[in-house]
């Protein structure tokens, strides 16, 4: 097959669409690594702090469900417009506010911004891009990404160090308007027409009380077992939870089962029938729960265990997931030249020993060997992400290939959400009970929560593992 040839204005599309999920996972990252600041500055808990990051990804998370629908009823650069509308409006309410759930409302407008850019560049990619490029362009898709965890903590824990944690959103603005706006305006073509789509907002409505219900459900399983272990009441959280889980199942039976009868549904989902791509959808929604949660405990179990400041403990995600982030285009290419199954099930296989050697060294960490092992499973993790999608994604009629981009995206987006509410659920049920923040007693207790943690993040790695190589059988056998 010959070697086609990438049109610039497509890798110039690909940039100032993915840009704009660049900042808001920047602004995320940046954050995580200021709970302990914020923490102090608001008055709050770690379980209520994580919320800044875990409201983001909810809402990017239920926003994306949209992107099939948007995908084919307006044209991408009219969508383009709106999240970079989106973005500016939530950097201004960072800015100027200065109430915890003002912040959280900014964060809100922020994570529509992101779920709308983001399935945006994927479609971009999957419509234009030259077939034998596709695995090389969705690894600079995912570079664009994952530069930002990569750089989000050292930024954050630098800009604490010297201005007020706010100057990071003055900065992103002006990136905003003078790069993103006019290379996007630029560069996005439209190739493929729209069409009369039409939103049942009902599904669109019991997709997001889902993805609320499983994620508050998380998040009150472990308020309610913190304040268990610490003595205190913990029926109300408990309560709380069961409900929770219930709205959330039931809604997410009912999206599924209103799909299936409607003419029109939101998301088609008939294509997640085939066992192959229902194992990849599983490996590629748990797969974030270690990879974006990891920049939380990292950041935390630094500050909190280890004792180091807050731009110490951002420049230990750094070479992880800087190098990391710049190996995704790597991966993309050993996906076109090799196939599936060796880069992926190899990249993941090299991943799982981060965590393996974090556990094994829990109790005896410093930040030099922090960093090395996350550097470990960081170059692993972005290896192997984004093929996993389009591996999936290639095994789809082309005519459902919206609808697969928006289940594969929400599912990243919501994995990232319950990492976040599952290990901060894990440090503060072990950190429950254990005397003030910097004493002896609490950084024993936060690096035996790190340990949980590691242990945590090995089972679902493996799981994921398992869920590749059995869809790699069935692909065998098909074949």
């Amino acid at each position: 097959m010959p070697d086609e040839h990438i049109p610039g204005k497509l890798i110039g599309a690909i940039v100032a669409v993915g840009s704009l999920a660049f900042i808001g996972i920047l602004t995320e990252t940046v954050m995580t690594v200021l709970f302990p600041q914020l923490m102090r500055e608001f008055g709050i808990d770690t379980a209520t702090v994580q919320w800044i990051t875990t409201i983001y990804l909810l809402v990017v998370a239920s926003t994306m469900p949209l992107s099939s629908y948007l995908n084919r009823k307006f044209r991408h650069r009219q969508l383009f417009v709106a999240a970079v509308v989106l973005a500016v409006l939530g950097s201004l309410i960072m800015i100027f506010g200065h109430a915890f759930p003002v912040i959280l409302v900014a964060r809100v407008i922020q994570g529509i911004g992101s779920g709308v850019a983001t399935p945006l560049m994927i479609n971009i990619i999957l419509e234009q891009a030259p077939r034998t490029k596709v695995g090389r362009l969705m690894g600079v898709g995912s570079l664009v990404i994952t530069v930002a965890p990569a750089i989000g903590p050292t930024v954050g824990g630098a800009i604490s160090s010297i201005l007020p944690w706010r100057a990071i959103f003055v900065i992103v603005i002006p990136v905003i308007l003078l790069i993103s706006l006019p290379v996007g305006l630029t560069c996005i073509e439209q190739r493929r027409p729209t069409e009369e789509a039409h939103l049942n907002p009902l599904q669109f409505v019991a997709i997001v009380l889902s993805l609320c219900g499983l994620v508050m459900f998380l998040n009150q399983t472990g308020v309610a077992i913190s304040a268990a272990v610490a003595g205190g009441n913990a029926v109300s959280s408990a309560i709380v939870a069961a409900i929770s889980l219930v709205v959330g199942l039931g809604s997410l039976a009912f999206f599924g089962w209103s799909s299936h009868r409607s003419f029109s549904p939101l998301i088609r989902l008939g294509w997640l029938r085939d066992p192959m791509v229902l194992l990849h959808l599983i490996a590629y929604m748990i797969l974030p729960i270690v990879g974006i949660g990891f920049g939380y405990v990292i950041t935390n179990l630094a500050q909190l265990s280890l004792g180091t400041s807050a731009f110490v403990a951002g420049a230990l995600v750094l070479p992880g997931a800087l190098v990391g982030a710049f190996f995704a285009p790597v991966g993309g290419m050993l996906y076109d030249r090799f196939g599936a199954v060796r880069p992926i099930l190899g990249a993941f296989c090299a991943a799982i020993c981060g965590p393996i050697l974090l556990l094994a060294f829990s109790m005896r960490l410093t930040p030099v060997t922090l960093a090395g092992f996350y550097f470990i499973f960081g170059l692993g993790y972005s290896l192997g992400l984004s093929n996993i999608m389009t591996n999936a994604l290639k095994h789809i009629d082309p005519v459902f290939m919206p609808d697969g981009n928006a289940v594969f995206n929400t599912g990243l987006q919501f994995g990232g959400a319950a990492g976040t509410a599952l290990f901060s659920t894990i440090l503060s049920m072990a950190q429950s009970g254990a005397g003030e923040e910097g004493s002896e007693t609490f950084r024993h207790a936060t690096a035996v929560g790190g340990g949980w943690t590691f242990a945590t993040m090995i089972a679902i790695v493996a799981v994921a593992i398992c869920c590749l190589a059995a869809a790699f059988r069935i692909g065998s056998k098909r074949r």
